[in-house]
């Protein structure tokens, strides 16, 4: 398959949208050559009816020019209907490719990049690129508008018509070699602000935690900073798209007053009619509408090639996961990982077997990270190997694994909606319920609630478990936002669930009856709780202690607070 590139990515775009482009380019051309004929026509006018006195002449040549009118008017208004479509159109396709990528089974699309800079391609570079399918059939109905000037010129003096057709290709040359520093600075202009708004995406999502840390004032000046940094791109952008208009419209202000020149000199001599020179005249007044309009399409196309590179960097980047395989069935949650070396993590071996309940302690709270990420099929690791029933996830579908492992997030987002919605609904998409048989939306939505202690939460809304909550789960508190994301995990029903510290928000008493309810819903199916959570370890029937990386010590709780110096500092410190 060939590389994806930003120019594959702009023709991709305008091929999906060929019939409307064609259409609006010939529709377009229509509208350019009434207007190329409407000096044409009054030139006759006067040399038919003016200067003859004929009033037949006068009422025909005018009923001419009406019917050019009429023509251009309708062939502007649905050519530009066209071309508007066409643009918007094609930026949508964009959009919904992107989207595709960045919700795609086997990630990759969001590593190096802020959501919000995900969010700024998505919108900004798609609509940039869209506007080239607009520009396109303009810049072919002003070449074209050009033409039908150059042999309206050539009937009317064969010097002027040479003129505009050995200088209309120089001028297209000189705003090609204009347009290439256009493109780069706009390239720039809209990495930065993508960067800018991601960043910002970034600290509005984590506005509680900067306040919590007195971390507003360090926030602001880096969003400061980048925001300068944007503001700087945009100008310098400015100033390459204002130097390349402005130039591009002296010269051809130069060159319509050589064509007038030239046709005024014409006329004085003799060699052409006073029509004809009125004909010039207005022709030379028509010309600077298509050269201003190639000036504006050269300077689309230039930002339209800046923003598909950044499309095409989306498009293409790597996969953050493979395998294809099915997951033999049924699953009985038995884990294993061998040898695993991943962001800090060195030769890791632990063993879950099927049906325990099993709590893992990192003393580094980015290993536990790095292996949630393993776990939840979102990285593979450098190297060594998780198994799920003895099978190598990295060899397995994505979906089928999150169907059959499923790792709940310790920063799990919430959905506008209803609370019901946000714990059943996300349960049901795809995700086999092997305990019943049947997706008992009920059943498990009552259990889910009562095990997690989001059943409080829910006598606390007005519409019960079909209250609404706001966008992100924003009316809600910390504690009350963990306990629906650990229902809606628990209502997935998968065979293995990975929890991680999932009862970091919650009160002493509210945790002590989600570890009974945990433990009593998963009763008989693996269950992994990566935590230093005392309450959550003491119910668990092993504990995994992980400490520089490797796996140091393995027992109960119990034992391991006793024995183990360093587990005992890490839980109860």
């Amino acid at each position: 398959m060939p590389q994806l590139t930003g120019g594959r990515v702009l023709r991709e775009a305008l091929r999906g949208q060929a019939g409307r482009i064609t259409g609006s380019a010939l529709l377009s051309t229509g509208h350019q050559a009434g207007e190329a004929m409407v000096p044409v026509v009054i030139g006759v006018v006067v040399d038919r009816a003016v200067g003859t006195g004929s009033s037949s002449e006068l009422l025909l040549w005018l009923a001419v020019l009406g019917a050019v009118f009429l023509t251009l008017s309708f062939s502007f208004r649905f050519g530009a209907r066209l071309g508007e479509r066409a643009a918007e159109q094609a930026g949508h396709v964009l959009r919904v490719r992107l989207t595709d990528r960045v919700l795609d089974r086997r990630g990759g699309a969001d590593t190096g990049r802020l959501p919000g800079a995900l969010a700024s391609v998505a919108t900004s570079d798609a609509g940039r690129v869209g506007m080239v399918a607009l520009a396109l059939p303009l810049g072919v109905a002003g070449i074209l508008g050009l033409a039908v000037g150059a042999v309206a010129l050539l009937r009317v003096s064969l010097p002027l018509g040479l003129l505009v057709l050995l200088g209309t290709p120089l001028m297209m040359g000189l705003a090609h070699l204009l347009g290439r520093p256009l493109q780069r600075r706009s390239e720039v202009e809209q990495d930065r602000i993508a960067h800018t708004a991601g960043l910002a995406a970034d600290m509005v999502g984590g506005l509680r935690v900067l306040k919590g840390i007195g971390a507003e004032r360090a926030a602001a000046e880096r969003y400061r900073l980048s925001s300068r940094a944007a503001l700087t791109a945009t100008v310098h952008a400015a100033r390459a798209k204002s130097w390349h208009d402005g130039t591009l419209l002296a010269v051809n202000g130069l060159f319509l007053a050589v064509v007038a020149l030239v046709g005024g000199r014409l006329a004085a001599d003799g060699t052409i009619s006073v029509g004809a020179l009125i004909a010039a005249v207005g022709m030379a007044q028509y010309l600077i509408g298509p050269l201003s309009m190639l000036v504006w399409v050269n300077g689309e196309l230039a930002q339209g090639r800046g923003s598909a590179v950044r499309i095409a960097e989306v498009l293409a980047s790597p996969a953050a996961v493979g395998g294809d395989a099915p997951l033999p069935g049924p699953v009985t949650g038995r884990l294993a990982v061998r040898g695993l070396t991943h962001a800090g993590l060195r030769d890791l071996d632990l063993d879950v077997a099927a049906g325990q309940l099993v709590g893992v302690v990192t003393a580094d709270p980015a290993h536990a990270e790095a292996l949630v990420d393993l776990l939840g099929r979102e990285r593979e690791p450098e190297s060594g190997t998780i198994t799920l029933d003895g099978h190598d996830l990295s060899t397995l579908d994505p979906d089928a694994v999150r169907a059959a492992l499923l790792v709940a997030a310790h920063d799990a987002d919430l959905f506008e909606g209803t609370l019901r919605d946000n714990v059943v609904a996300p349960a049901s998409m795809g995700l086999p319920h092997q305990r019943t048989g049947t997706a008992d939306h009920g059943g498990l939505l009552t259990a889910a609630l009562a095990a997690s202690g989001a059943d409080e939460v829910a006598a606390t809304m007005a519409g019960g478990v079909d209250g609404a909550l706001a966008e992100r789960g924003r009316s809600l508190s910390g504690g009350q936002r963990q306990r629906v994301a650990l229902a809606r995990a628990l209502a997935a029903d998968t065979p293995v669930l990975v929890l991680h510290e999932p009862t970091t928000a919650v009160d002493a008493v509210t945790e002590l009856r989600i570890v009974h309810g945990v433990r009593s819903l998963r009763a008989g199916r693996t269950t992994v709780v990566i935590t230093t959570s005392p309450a959550l370890l003491a119910a668990a029937d092993t504990v995994h202690f992980v400490a520089d990386g490797a796996l140091t010590a393995s027992g109960t709780h119990e034992q391991l607070v006793r024995e183990h110096t360093g587990y005992r500092a890490t839980v109860l410190a």
